[in-house]
């Protein structure tokens, strides 16, 4: 009686978990975790306990925004973002582009980290089919997210920003400012020069930017991604919402390279 119980508590808190990424587009995302790993109680909470987190921020930023400007999740498909300085992987000349807008300590970041972006890094941004572009979206209720995104920029200035983005990514549970020192130790970086870059509070200004321009076109949570081709510093192209699996980057990368997305 008392695992049928359990089981139902756990069914419900899965439907639950369901609903709110239905809602967020991030349900493939749960769908691959289920399947890939299975799903844990301690999870389940997590899961929950972020989607909460993220339901308040939407309804702060409904509640506070001038008339008429309030974020529009439904901001047409087809968008535009200017693409100046921000790191990159893979060919210039990449026939398509992502960008990701991304929170280092989100669980679903780490979702996509781990399980999407190394397929989608071995076949199409080694292969010169997508160049990859890392843009930054700290949430509020994220203490350390900020702190996160300043130190891989500063990182960048050592010609480490993908290294230290790699750890930053991988570690969402972990990134205090010690913690993030370490790993900066760890890959060789100059601990006292990155130190002095936090202090400065440099990049804080470009990554409030950044955060701007995904509110701009609908994007609230993270991770959220724009896939489509790139014109004079220009990317044009679709939305795709939360730590979705390969299948649906690859689906919508093989309808843009064949010139029918849908």
């Amino acid at each position: 009686m008392e695992m049928k119980e359990e089981e139902d508590t756990m069914n419900g808190r899965i439907r639950g978990i369901a609903l709110v990424l239905t809602t967020l587009g991030l349900v493939g995302m749960l769908s691959s975790h289920v399947h890939a790993e299975g799903i844990t109680d301690e999870q389940a909470n997590a899961i929950l306990n972020e989607l909460r987190q993220i339901r308040l921020l939407l309804e702060k930023q409904r509640t506070t925004a001038p008339q008429g400007v309030a974020p529009n999740p439904s901001t047409p498909e087809r968008i535009r973002l200017s693409l100046n300085g921000q790191h990159a992987l893979g060919a210039p000349d990449a026939p398509l582009t992502v960008v990701e807008f991304t929170d280092y300590q989100c669980p679903f970041c780490n979702q996509f980290h781990r399980l999407t972006f190394p397929e989608l890094k071995k076949i199409y941004i080694d292969t010169g089919k997508i160049r990859f572009i890392s843009r930054d979206l700290p949430l509020e209720f994220h203490n350390n997210a900020l702190l996160a995104a300043r130190a891989a920029r500063c990182a960048g200035e050592q010609d480490k920003y993908w290294e230290l983005r790699d750890v930053l990514s991988s570690n969402p549970n972990n990134l205090s400012q010690q913690a993030i020192l370490n790993y900066a130790l760890e890959l060789s970086l100059d601990a006292k020069r990155l130190q002095g870059c936090l202090d400065s509070e440099k990049y804080r200004g470009d990554i409030q930017e950044d955060v701007k321009e995904a509110h701009s076109i609908g994007i609230m949570g993270t991770p959220g991604f724009v896939l489509g081709r790139t014109a004079n510093g220009t990317l044009e192209g679709i939305k795709i919402l939360g730590a979705q699996p390969f299948s649906v980057f690859d689906t919508k990368i093989k309808e843009l390279l064949a010139g029918t997305p849908r």
